[in-house]
């Protein structure tokens, strides 16, 4: 594919003016060395990406290690590059999934059968051991079934990894991507969705570590009555730069979406990026969709850009808008608290956890909303708020 064309239904090579028509490929070729100007890269460091869009070899002596436990009744472990089901959804938008592709061991399968409830979660554990890795997930639900899996990252790596979710025609799916990297470490991921005939699927991607983290997270539709709900949660410190960006494409019928992300900021050059793009198309009547970011700057010297998109190629829609604020601590809020004899340090603390209750209180995995909890506690309790 010709660098910045996309491919019409007709086959035909026109600009890529539109988020619908953004350069989709599995060759690495056609997406160029980012220089910085573009739109999808100007926010990140590329200099500090260790090599992930140059498509560096993997480390021999390093990497990651990857572990999983989950119910009998799914299916977890590698399969073929060939496997018929590795790809199906997932083609690159831009060049470090194209690597990642290329270059990724053999994947990871999780598959649920088709009419089956997990009665727990299917947890997979990739733990970072220096150098520099690539890798790719396959989740896979059947018509009708329900399931949970937890994404956990910890120690330190330069990884980029895609991730394909497919969701069957009247299935549920719960995703949660959790980033607790070490200080050092470098995360490129993309998370390409496909949500069937009247399914759901909710996703958590939980930012908390790492120098430099880059999620790419889209969600289509392939039959109606699609229902979407994606929640974040990220908390940046002195130098780290936490980057989301969403992309929701609505091409069927009587969707719906919602998208709410929430982040907090503390430390100098600190830096948060979200940017949440929605696209609803002429033949995506009765879509419902909304989004929301909200942002609290904890300390001077750090940084949120937060950039809301929504492009609507039909006029009955059942509603369609977006919101996004970025500001310090609500100054009422806290006389409230310290009117009833909590001290002005506390006052910060429970109002910062509130800012955050939205999202965890979601989680359906009792430890998981603990862990976040004491994360962000953790966070707070080395802040000069």
């Amino acid at each position: 594919m010709t660098p910045g064309t996309s491919v019409t239904t007709t086959g035909a090579l026109v600009p890529a003016t539109s988020k619908a028509q953004r350069r989709l490929s599995r060759d690495v070729a056609d997406f160029p060395m980012p220089t910085g100007r573009e739109e999808e890269w100007r926010f990140t460091p590329l200099d500090r990406l260790r090599g992930l869009l140059e498509g560096s070899a993997a480390s021999d002596g390093g990497g990651v290690s990857v572990a999983w436990d989950g119910p009998a009744a799914a299916f977890v472990g590698r399969v073929a590059h060939d496997d018929p089901r590795v790809g199906s959804a997932f083609v690159p938008s831009d060049r470090a999934a194209a690597i990642a592709l290329e270059r990724a061991d053999e994947p990871l399968m999780i598959s649920v059968p088709a009419n089956t409830e997990l009665d727990g979660p299917v947890r997979i554990t990739v733990k970072g051991e220096g150098g520099t890795s690539y890798g790719h997930l396959v989740i896979e639900v059947g018509a009708f079934a329900r399931a949970t899996v937890v994404l956990d990252h910890v120690g330190t790596a330069f990884f980029s990894a895609n991730v394909e979710c497919l969701v069957g025609d009247g299935a549920s799916l719960t995703f949660v991507s959790l980033q607790d990297w070490d200080r050092d470490a470098v995360h490129l991921g993309h998370h390409v969705v496909r949500v069937g005939r009247d399914a759901s699927f909710r996703s958590f991607a939980i930012t908390l570590g790492g120098d430099v983290v880059r999620l790419v997270p889209t969600v289509s539709y392939t039959g109606s009555g699609g229902d979407a709900e994606l929640y974040g949660l990220f908390f940046a410190d002195a130098g780290q730069h936490l980057e989301h960006r969403v992309f929701v494409d609505h091409t069927q019928p009587h969707c719906r979406s919602r998208v709410v992300y929430k982040g907090a900021l503390q430390g100098d050059e600190a830096h948060a990026v979200w940017i949440g793009d929605v696209f609803i198309g002429k033949d995506a009547v009765g879509t419902d969709t909304y989004e929301l970011n909200r942002n609290l700057v904890l300390t001077d010297g750090a940084r949120a850009d937060s950039v809301p998109n929504l492009e609507i190629e039909t006029g009955e829609v059942a509603g369609a808008g977006h919101a996004s604020a970025t500001g310090r601590f609500d100054d009422l809020q806290l006389f409230y608290l310290q009117s009833r004899g909590i001290p002005a340090d506390e006052a910060r603390r429970l109002v910062v956890r509130g800012f955050f209750a939205e999202v965890i209180d979601r989680i359906d995995v009792p430890e998981l909303r603990d862990r976040l909890v004491q994360a962000v506690d953790d966070e707070l309790a080395g802040a000069v708020l």
